[in-house]
């Protein structure tokens, strides 16, 4: 019977990893994230040749790269689904060292890239965005914490994971990057409601945010601005808003036909923050339906299977990195049809940057070694507090 309720698969003995890693894998999930790569490799091809004619480049300078990270991004993924939680924690942890430590020197060694916010390392011949690669071992470290304070005489983790949380959060914050800083607290509040947390906790934390919003709106040029611009009813056409805006206008249910779209002449960031633009603009509302539907499936199926698991640890971890994907795509695609402010933020998979496709492996490869099957040992094991 507890193996009907809980899923369980025969455990073998000395299996080759490979095999045991495709038996247990979910396939569907992997299948959507592949998805997601050729769909931004599709969209390269339309959006950033006349980015890199306006920079001097070959013409498919940029779909090159795109290309190289991705694989290398797939690369990352199929080597950490194959890692035991276990694995993946203790390697999550000096990760979170060394990712904590470059974003806390970005002020002192970063560059702003002429975008008024310092959030990026110069290394010549690419960039490092230290935030990106935080998101995904800081989940897993808050999960950890978290898991570790629902053990019998186990540490204040709820407590330390919170203040991990602000350190993080205020350091993001002064780059500026709110839109990170957001999406950080956002994983942890959802961690931290699934390990147990009371909601009125969780509704004075919200209550903190928007004050804290309020300060930033009165003190930050930067922060101001993009809310005043999302708030003004009447968009100026020529901004990044505005081409957006009647890019997915003109796009219409089928687009207007591969090649034919207009948005990426104008906007410089068709190739990331805007790529839904293009999408929607040259292949119309059913590829925009096929993407959402891609970051739906992945997150509901990752839910799905969490909800199976009896390790604390893996639950949260999972679930903080499902809905942290999720969001993000949310946020990108709600700040491209104006639902929300713009963040500078880009859609996983399907935008354009090393450190986004790579961080991006990294995520959804933790995720599906947390989803993987796996037997889930006895309720008496359970029941005593031990750990496999």
């Amino acid at each position: 019977m507890t193996e009907m309720v809980y899923g369980t698969v025969p455990h073998r003995d000395g299996e080759p990893i490979i095999p045991k890693w495709w038996r247990t894998i979910d396939k569907l999930t992997l299948s959507c994230i592949l998805g997601l790569c050729g769909i931004g490799l599709l969209l390269g091809f339309a959006a950033s040749p006349p980015l890199a004619e306006r920079n001097g480049l070959a013409p498919f300078y940029y779909v090159t790269r795109q290309a190289f990270f991705g694989t290398l991004a797939v690369g990352v993924m199929f080597v950490t689904s194959m890692l035991t939680p276990n694995m993946v924690r203790r390697l999550s942890v000096i990760g979170f060292g060394f990712a904590f430590l470059a974003l806390a020197f970005l002020p002192v060694f970063g560059t702003d890239f002429g975008k008024g916010a310092v959030r990026w390392y110069s290394l010549g011949f690419a960039s490092v965005q230290p935030s990106e690669f935080l998101k995904p071992v800081f989940v897993v470290v808050a999960a950890w914490l978290m898991a570790a304070s629902q053990e019998i005489n186990g540490p204040p983790g709820r407590m330390l994971s919170f203040g991990l949380t602000l350190a993080v959060v205020l350091m993001l914050v002064a780059q500026p990057d709110f839109g990170q800083g957001s999406l950080v607290l956002f994983g942890w509040a959802v961690m931290y409601f699934v390990a147990g947390a009371p909601l009125l906790l969780l509704v004075g934390i919200a209550g903190l945010v928007v004050m804290g919003g309020t300060v930033a709106y009165g003190n930050s040029e930067h922060f101001a601005r993009r809310i005043d611009g999302f708030l003004n009813q009447e968009v100026d056409p020529t901004t990044q808003l505005g081409y957006a805006e009647n890019a997915i206008r003109e796009g219409g249910f089928f687009g207007v036909g591969i090649g034919e779209g207009q948005v990426k002449m104008s906007l410089p960031d068709a190739h990331t923050d805007f790529i839904i633009a293009v999408a929607a603009e040259e292949y119309g509302l059913v590829l925009v339906a096929i993407i959402i539907a891609l970051y739906g499936t992945i997150v509901l199926r990752s839910f799905t299977r969490l909800m199976r698991e009896r390790d604390p640890f893996t639950r949260l971890a999972g679930t903080g990195l499902a809905a942290m994907f999720g969001v993000q795509a949310i946020i990108n695609m709600g700040v491209a049809v104006r639902l929300l402010p713009a963040k500078g933020m880009t859609l996983p998979f399907v935008s354009y940057g090393g450190s986004s496709l790579i961080a991006g492996g990294i995520a959804v490869g933790m995720l599906l070694a947390f989803t993987r099957t796996r037997p889930q040992g006895q309720i008496g094991d359970i029941l005593s507090g031990r750990t496999r």
